[in-house]
């Protein structure tokens, strides 16, 4: 079985490559994403895995057909680059529902500790021998209230280490977990009172046209003033020019983002020797209240080793037995896990 591998970076190879040699798998890595452009290197692959910021349209879908390349594995939770509703009928897209949700939740902690503490003010300060706390006030979060939009497995594992700082839950879902609200430190509320009630505000949520922008100048309107925002999730939940009209106007206090909306065009490379011609994230990262990695949550060796595990029984269990449990469909429901792993 041949898989054209897009969008390869040294951190992906080690592990595909354990698990395809077990498997009788090869993998042809490509640095480039997958593009209208660069489709063509598929040629003569059973399938092609990708990532978040390759591009899975109509044109690539059509190209991957007439090449006969028969799926498309995605090495990643999140679908919004596939066009799911072109692609049914047409070619089958396998995708990894979860990898480690503790490294994105951990990651997320990290992020707000860091900024509260001024943790990474002070690294920068001591490295100069400068020891002064001027300016380096944080606040506890024991006994804040923290609203956390999406209660997938990601955002529950999040509100489990919050609760352990002795945090309040506020929780949105548009599917709420049996279970999950207790009436008392973990309640499902309305994304208003959500918005209204909290001191820090996190996004667990996959993107849909339901959720695109949910944090926009109307939400941003309705927070707290000086609520922290965190977002691991997915960068076009955030409306970024909304987020820095209300950094300016000091009614968000600090915001933490692994993702960014046109993150595509910059994160996983280097650019430190050249002008950033995103003006909006340029400014975002100038803040002195904002602290932005580069999509890099999921970046754990136990994320690693589960995300090329499960993308390698995903190929096995599609071209070896028909079937695959973690196939995604657009008939079953909008672009869910397939029910019935029968529509074709």
């Amino acid at each position: 079985m041949k898989i054209a591998f897009f969008d390869a970076k040294p951190y992906d190879k080690p592990s595909f490559d354990r698990y395809g040699e077990m498997y009788g798998i090869v993998f042809k890595y490509y640095e480039t994403k997958l593009t209208e452009d660069t489709v063509g290197l598929a040629e003569g692959a059973d399938g092609v895995c990708v990532f978040v910021n390759d591009t899975v349209n109509a044109a690539v879908i059509d190209r991957l057909c007439e090449m006969n390349v028969r799926v498309v594995a995605l090495r990643c939770a999140g679908f919004n680059n596939v066009d799911m509703k072109y692609a049914f009928g047409r070619i089958h897209v396998l995708r990894v529902p979860a990898y480690s949700p503790y490294a994105v939740a951990e990651h997320t902690m990290a992020l707000l500790l860091t900024s509260i503490r001024r943790i990474h003010k002070a690294f920068i300060r001591t490295r100069d021998y400068n020891f002064s706390l001027a300016g380096m006030t944080g606040f506890d979060l024991h006994g804040k209230t923290v609203g956390v939009i999406g209660t997938g497995r990601i955002g529950r594992v999040f509100i489990d280490i919050c609760r352990g700082f002795g945090m309040r839950v506020l929780a949105y879902d548009k599917f709420p977990v049996p279970g999950l609200d207790n009436g008392d430190t973990i309640r499902y509320v309305s994304p208003e009172e959500l918005f209204r009630n909290s001191d820090i505000i996190s996004l667990h949520c996959p993107l849909t046209e339901e959720t695109y922008h949910i944090i926009d100048a109307v939400s941003l309107e309705q927070c707290k003033r000086g609520v922290v925002l965190l977002n691991t999730s997915r960068g076009a939940l955030v409306d970024a020019e909304a987020l820095l009209a209300a950094i300016k106007s000091r009614r968000v206090g600090a915001a933490c983002l692994d993702v960014y909306e046109e993150e595509s065009d910059f994160f996983f490379e280097d650019y430190s020797g050249h002008i950033l011609d995103d003006d909006t994230l340029a400014r975002l990262i100038s803040m002195p209240n904002v602290i932005v990695t580069s999509h890099q949550a999921f970046l754990t060796e136990e994320a690693l080793s589960n995300i090329a595990e499960t993308t390698v029984q995903n190929l096995i269990g599609f071209f070896e037995h028909g079937e695959c449990p973690n196939e995604l469909c657009y008939r079953c429901g909008e672009a869910s896990d397939c029910k019935t792993g029968k529509c074709f």
